[in-house]
């Protein structure tokens, strides 16, 4: 009985190709794509008025008029220096901001090495310091780690540590967390929350939960003109629980773009940050720089809308290049 020889078949599967691992970007932005599309809180008039005096420096007025609450007026500096990573990021930046009232609110970003970015906050209110925080980012090839120290007050012997970091799992997924360790006379605490982000081709999924509550945020692009946001944060310490749904549409035959925002209770922070931590939101329209100093603190009071109810926003920008 001879032998007969078959083709053998390969049953396995070729093997997918995985797509390299990027840097996840810094732990404040994790929610950023879905707070771009709700409009700026404001009541009343806004008027601004932006000027570049040259490539490096520019200047800006802001007076807003309201009601309600008191009218202010702000004087905005920006100076941007000659090294640009990306259309967002150029270093050095130097960024201030003072109101009528003369509290002063300067930032001061540089990058240090290749992969180490440094932050400088300080801020006043009239003739006292209330906020004196330092920061240091490293950006690794598939991961960010960062650590900030605000208010070091050696005599009374308080400060505020948080340290960050967010690693890249997949080409899609992002985990990471933040530990927060305060202290001050009597007190001493540390509060753990973990986070995770995962990007598809048309939308985003972010969570952050810890000892304090969660924060959750979708969005979602539906085409070239239309996007929506939907945010939902739950405080366990305060028991209670904020809604927002934003929208945005872009007409770029008229050159204009329709934001709008209805949420109930207070208006989510759409920060991902710590108590006692001034982190300005990132600027809008303004460029170059990615930070407004005008943008209040996520956690003072005058950033909640009122305590309960439907509240409904809407905005427009018109381009008049």
């Amino acid at each position: 009985m001879g032998n007969v020889l078959a083709p053998v078949l390969n049953l396995q599967r070729p093997l997918r190709r995985q797509e390299p691992l990027t840097n996840p970007g810094s732990f404040d932005e994790l929610h950023r794509k879905c707070k771009e599309v709700f409009p700026q809180q404001m009541e009343g008039v806004k008027l601004i008025l932006n000027r570049y005096l040259n490539k490096h420096f520019q200047v800006s007025h802001t007076v807003h008029m309201s009601t309600v609450g008191q009218s202010s007026y702000h004087f905005h500096t920006t100076y941007v220096g000659d090294r640009q990573l990306s259309p967002t990021e150029t270093f050095p930046m130097l960024v201030g901001d003072m109101d009528s009232c003369g509290s002063l609110n300067a930032q001061v970003l540089h990058l240090v090495a290749e992969r180490i970015r440094t932050k400088a906050v300080f801020q006043t209110q009239q003739a006292r310091f209330v906020t004196w925080q330092f920061s240091g980012e490293l950006r690794g090839d598939d991961y960010t780690a960062t650590l900030t120290l605000s208010n070091p007050d050696m005599l009374s012997q308080s400060v505020i540590v948080v340290a960050h970091f967010l690693q890249s799992v997949t080409s899609r997924l992002v985990l990471g967390g933040e530990m927060l360790y305060h202290r001050r006379p009597g007190e001493e605490g540390a509060i753990v929350t973990l986070a995770g982000k995962y990007t598809a081709r048309k939308w985003v999924a972010t969570l952050n939960i810890g000892y304090g509550g969660a924060h959750a945020s979708y969005y979602h692009k539906a085409n070239e003109q239309v996007q929506v946001g939907v945010e939902l944060e739950a405080n366990t310490r305060l028991q209670d629980t904020t809604f927002a749904f934003g929208y945005q549409f872009n007409l770029p035959p008229a050159n204009v773009v329709f934001r709008g925002e209805c949420g109930a209770g207070p208006a989510p922070t759409r920060a991902g940050g710590c108590p006692g931590l001034c982190q300005p939101r990132p600027g809008g329209r303004a460029s170059p720089g990615p930070l407004d100093p005008q943008t209040p603190c996520p956690h003072s009071a005058s950033s909640h809308l009122p305590q309960h109810g439907c509240v409904v926003l809407a905005g427009a920008d018109w381009d008049l290049d």
